[in-house]
């Protein structure tokens, strides 16, 4: 009898017990259906950007980078109005370059290089990294002019007279004493290059944001003009070696400049 009994009260606990087995075997056989819920949804998503149209990154800010909502109010009476057609862009490297300036480079690689950081925020990207190579080719060339320019030659400095010692010469080095009696800032100051600049159109083409729209100049404007130049060196560099922007650099800002 004391058999009988203790198999009943065993079973009796394997009956209840049988329940949250089943339990438990419903909520795994609902798990595949949730990770294929979740694999269909980023798959439209994919196909939904895939779908958008592909712009140029110079004529529209990324969405990506939008904020939701603006935070600074609007002001109409101190919007800037920036060049954005291409054709006013290519009459600009054409008349800087020559005739087929405006095939020199990419289309992407021409609004870069006359884009400002101020500009959107930098959103399209900006000429920074350009200008920064741009300036050290137009040094280079700058300082291998000096060494052999004639004019810079006949003002040298006289030697001292009180100093008896007798230098050393060579015809290769008569032009030395040019780079220390010339400061490079001087022959390329701002105010040159963005004379320059100004008198091949290069103000209505750059892109960027003034601090005043009414002071131009106390917003930095010759600066940036300088700053593009050694951008569109830059680019010149990049797209064409740097044999071609040296060349450049001499034909087309040196020259005018005064320097040969």
């Amino acid at each position: 009898m004391a058999t009988k009994s203790a198999g009943r009260t065993l079973q009796a606990l394997t009956r209840r017990a049988r329940p949250t087995c089943e339990c438990a075997r419903a909520t795994s056989s609902r798990a595949p259906m949730i990770r294929q819920f979740s694999a269909s949804s980023s798959s439209s998503d994919v196909q939904y950007e895939n779908d958008k149209p592909q712009r140029p990154r110079w004529s529209q800010t990324p969405e990506q980078m939008k904020a939701p909502y603006r935070w600074r109010i609007k002001n109409p009476a101190a919007e800037w109005k920036c060049n954005d057609d291409p054709a006013v862009l290519d009459n600009f490297y054409n008349n800087f370059l020559g005739r087929g300036g405006d095939q020199m480079l990419t289309e992407e690689v021409k609004w870069l290089a006359i884009t400002h950081k101020s500009f959107d925020q930098g959103r399209r990207g900006f000429n920074d990294r350009l200008a920064f190579l741009g300036r050290r080719i137009l040094n280079l060339q700058t300082n291998l002019a000096l060494l052999v320019s004639p004019t810079a030659k006949k003002t040298q400095s006289l030697p001292n007279p009180s100093d008896d010692r007798t230098p050393f010469t060579h015809p290769a080095l008569e032009g030395l004493a040019n780079l220390s009696d010339v400061p490079l800032g001087e022959v390329l100051s701002k105010t040159r290059l963005a004379g320059l600049a100004q008198s091949i159109g290069m103000q209505e083409i750059i892109r960027w944001t003034p601090k005043d729209i009414h002071h131009l100049n106390a917003s930095g404007l010759e600066l940036i003009l300088a700053h593009t130049m050694y951008a569109v060196i830059g680019a010149i560099a990049l797209q064409k070696g740097g044999e071609v922007a040296a060349r450049v650099a001499r034909e087309k800002i040196l020259k005018p400049l005064g320097i040969s």
